[in-house]
């Protein structure tokens, strides 16, 4: 139930956030408000109001610190180099924020870890880049997660790679008209929560067709991945399975002991270009948003030294670009010998 809490007001709301959901929607969508709506406007639209007062679903959408009122909703990242869960768990990120935020820092969690194919130029002048699990599938499935999960429970989301599957668990089971079996099949759209799914559809992050699970099994197909796997265990669990290890020898991004694919995917541009803008770095690593690549990844290659700003007196100059630092070179030569 994501109704009202008494201390709940407008000061809570994050206004730029709405403006940007006013524009998307408008774009995306047709939205018919304004951009410049007001914040009471946009909420009784989207029926987030009780007695005049935003709920709880209003906080999750638009709140500056929803976790404040529903501590439940973050998300949690875990990448596991084996086939089991284990100590010490290499990568774990627990995501805070609006569900719009929570879905695409879960998302770029996954896309920076998982395989890269690179193909060649053969059809055209760009290279042709393929992920082994289809961006639009994790996409779906972190998505479907976040917006039925049931946030009466004190359970939080859980995202957990593997070495051969991606598993996406959220609290709660299915509604009553829907079984496991159908959902292998076209069916009705049946949201456990309206008031989220609504905003969600409008952002274009979910359509209202039922067709979400079918997508992804047709998906998988398409690019010779088995049949993802749809189960109930004390929630709702989603399992996606990895290419075998016999078919990752071409993937750009396979590397061995603790390094992650998408540093890898950096360094290796890095050695080759010379000199790298923020924006190409981001498009290599596979992360979607800026904010979050400069929070949580730009910023981590250059904590540990592996590339270096071209102007470090100024590291906010819009001349600013990264190279291989000589800590970056010594790992891409380990990581070269490693493979041979």
């Amino acid at each position: 139930m994501l109704l009202l809490v008494e201390e709940q007001h407008y000061l809570d709301l994050d206004e730029e956030g709405m403006t940007a959901f006013l524009r998307r929607a408008k774009r995306g969508r047709g939205f018919p408000l304004p951009i410049d709506a007001t914040s009471f406007e946009l909420l009784s639209h989207l029926n987030l109001l009780e007695e005049d007062k935003p709920t709880h679903a209003a906080m999750l959408l638009f709140g500056k610190q929803p976790q404040r009122f529903v501590m439940s909703s973050e998300v949690k990242c875990a990448h596991f180099h084996g086939t089991e869960v284990a100590k010490p768990i290499p990568s774990y990120q627990v995501y805070k924020g609006t569900l719009f935020s929570l879905v695409d820092q879960a998302i770029d969690f996954v896309m920076s870890k998982i395989n890269l194919w690179v193909g060649t130029r053969e059809g055209g002048a760009e290279v042709p880049v393929a992920y082994e699990i289809p961006q639009e599938v994790v996409a779906e499935a972190i998505v479907n997660a976040v917006a039925h999960r049931d946030y009466d429970s004190n359970g939080s989301v859980q995202v957990m790679l593997f070495a051969d599957r991606l598993e996406i668990w959220n609290p709660g089971g299915l509604p009553p008209s829907l079984t496991l079996e159908k959902l292998r099949h076209p069916h009705g759209s049946v949201p456990r929560n309206p008031l989220l799914a609504e905003p969600l559809y409008l952002t274009k992050y979910i359509e209202r067709m039922g067709t979400g699970t079918g997508d992804m099994i047709r998906s998988c197909r398409e690019v010779g991945l088995p049949e993802p796997e749809f189960s109930i265990s004390d929630g709702f669990k989603t399992t996606i399975w990895r290419k075998s290890s016999s078919m990752t020898g071409q993937v750009t991004g396979q590397v061995t002991g603790q390094v992650d694919p998408w540093i890898e995917r950096v360094l290796r541009a890095c050695e080759l270009k010379g000199e790298l803008k923020s924006i190409e770095l981001q498009e290599i690593a596979g992360i979607r948003h800026r904010e979050t690549f400069q929070r949580n990844y730009l910023d981590q290659l250059l904590r540990d030294e592996l590339i270096e700003r071209t102007i470090p007196d100024k590291p906010k100059s819009r001349l600013q670009k990264y190279r291989l630092s000589k800590k970056g070179k010594i790992l891409l030569e380990d990581l070269s010998k490693n493979k041979k």
